[in-house]
Formats: structure tokens, C-alpha cells, sequence
């Protein structure tokens, strides 16, 4: 089975809440659907199939609806999420790559440029550019430690390790000057659609 790319994918209606103070309920809403479904066509344009992991009923009801295969999140937290998704590539034998499911920049090629050394043997990593992780992959059982700084709190827990460091995985929309950078590329215009 090809790599197994897992993303985690909370709640529309309650993601993004250090975006209150920029934009209502309802639009926030929007964005973080807007973002999940970027994340997951993208890796679907890619060539690899995504796996939702969600908690969420209408959140499945969206991956299901749109053809996206769905995993039920075990609950308390990225952490866990994460490994539940590993655990079902275990099953198997296959690679896998967890990706943050608000990545607005995400290309076709950035997924590629994980999946190359990933094919080869070796781990990835892919730092966001506030210290944390936006990409992980390897195979095998692995400890999670998501959060502040964890890029080097992975990286420290991985051998063989490849980084990948693009723009596109290296922005995601944890505030309003993230999502004001984001909005000011070239290729979001479907951003700018989704919180108007």
C-alpha cells in the first residue's frame, strides 16, 4: 500500500479560536473547511489518498460526502489522533506522514518533495515557522510530542531523518498575521472566498 498521508482534522465550528477576535463563528467555520478540504486535495493531486481523522460527526459527514476516507479519532488530542492514524498504517505494513490539515499554501510538489525521501527509507519533518511541525512521516510505531517547538522535539526522537523545509508547509493558520500572510499570496484566492 502506498504511504498513508493522516490528518487530523478537528471541528469545524470550534477550530481556530485564536482567530475570535478576527472573524465570527461562522466564518471561521468556513475557513477551517476551506483549509481542510486545500490539505486533502492537494495530497489527492499528489497521488496518495488522505485519511481524515476526525472526531466529528459533520466533519465525517464532509470527508465522507467528498470521498475522502474517514478514522475515528480516539480523542485527547493531536497526539493521539496521530497515532491512531499510524497505527492503522501498521495494519499494513505502510508508511505513513501526518499533516496538518491548515496548511493554506500547500502545492502538489510540497507533498511530493515528503513523499520522495519517505519511498526511500528514511524519515521526514517539516518545520512550520513558529517552531512547531507541519509534516512527520516514517514507519512504525512513533511517540508524538505536537505542541510549542516540536519540530525539535521530533526531530530529536527520529533517525534518518529528512527535512523538508517549503513554503508551503511552512505556514499555518494559527492567527490573524498568519492568515494575513496567507491571504496575500498569489495562489488564495479560494482563501479570500472562504471567510468573505
Amino acid at each position: 500500500m502506498p504511504v498513508v498521508v493522516i490528518i487530523p482534522v478537528k471541528s469545524f465550528r470550534t477550530g481556530k479560536r485564536r482567530l475570535n477576535d478576527t472573524l465570527d463563528d461562522a466564518t471561521r467555520g468556513r475557513l477551517s473547511a476551506a483549509l481542510a478540504l486545500h490539505v486533502a486535495s492537494t495530497v489527492e493531486s499528489a497521488g496518495v489518498a488522505p485519511l481524515i481523522v476526525t472526531g466529528d460527526p459533520e466533519v465525517a459527514e464532509w470527508a465522507t460526502s467528498t470521498g475522502f476516507p474517514i478514522l475515528a479519532d480516539p480523542g485527547g488530542g493531536l497526539d493521539e489522533a496521530a497515532a491512531a492514524g499510524v497505527e492503522w498504517a501498521g495494519h499494513s505494513d505502510s508508511e505513513w506522514l501526518v499533516l496538518h490539515g491548515d496548511l493554506p499554501l500547500l502545492t502538489s510538489s510540497d507533498v511530493e518533495a515528503l513523499m520522495e525521501p519517505l519511498t526511500k527509507g528514511n524519515a521526514v519533518l517539516a518545520p512550520s515557522s513558529d517552531g512547531g511541525t507541519s509534516a512527520i512521516g516514517s514507519r512504525g510505531d512513533f511517540s508524538f510530542g505536537f505542541g510549542v517547538a516540536s519540530f525539535h522535539r521530533h526531530l530529536a526522537r527520529m533517525d534518518r531523518v529528512v527535512i523538508v523545509a517549503r513554503r508551503g508547509l511552512g505556514l499555518d493558520i494559527d492567527s490573524r498575521a498568519d492568515l494575513e500572510a496567507a491571504l496575500a499570496a498569489p495562489s488564495a484566492g479560494w482563501l479570500a472566498e472562504a471567510i468573505r
